[in-house]
């Protein structure tokens, strides 16, 4: 994150450039020594871990249409997390709107009402576009106008 000026796409990008010569085989042999969190993902708990992962697995899972239904505690976690997490920019995102999940015991916010599932509002605080009928309320409009669709 240093290398790419704390910017998460040139992060990524960093990464795979380091490991793009190496083959399948030597990518899970480094991401099964890898399980445990350490650097910046290992800070706040492994919250940022857990977090990103979440997201990045939703993201796998959606287009191939193998939903999944996240444990309500992670799923909590992770979408106090994300409102905040600084490479999600989120603030941006959800400001004056009021999220409720429909699903669990989590809100945020003050305005204008957004509803939808936990794992739905997630999606949508990361940016995650392709949730409009997923999303409910007087300030979903709002959302997804922020998300671009």
């Amino acid at each position: 994150m240093i290398r790419a000026g704390l910017n998460g796409d040139r992060a990524n990008a960093v990464g795979v450039a380091e490991h793009a010569n190496r083959s399948p085989d030597e990518l899970v042999a480094m991401a099964r020594e890898h399980v445990q969190p350490r650097g910046l993902t290992s800070m706040m708990g492994g919250r940022i871990a857990l977090t990103d992962g979440m997201i990045h697995h939703q993201d796998i899972r959606r287009p191939l249409g193998m939903p999944r239904e996240i444990p309500a505690d992670r799923l909590v976690a992770a979408l106090e997390t994300a409102k905040t997490a600084p490479t999600i920019s989120a603030a941006k995102r959800i400001k004056g709107l009021r999220l409720v999940a429909t699903d669990l015991d989590w809100s945020t916010g003050d305005g204008p009402l957004v509803e939808g599932t936990g794992e739905a509002l997630l999606m949508a605080i990361a940016g995650r576009r392709g949730i409009v009928a997923e999303l409910s309320g007087p300030g979903a409009a709002t959302l997804i106008d922020r998300i671009g669709g």
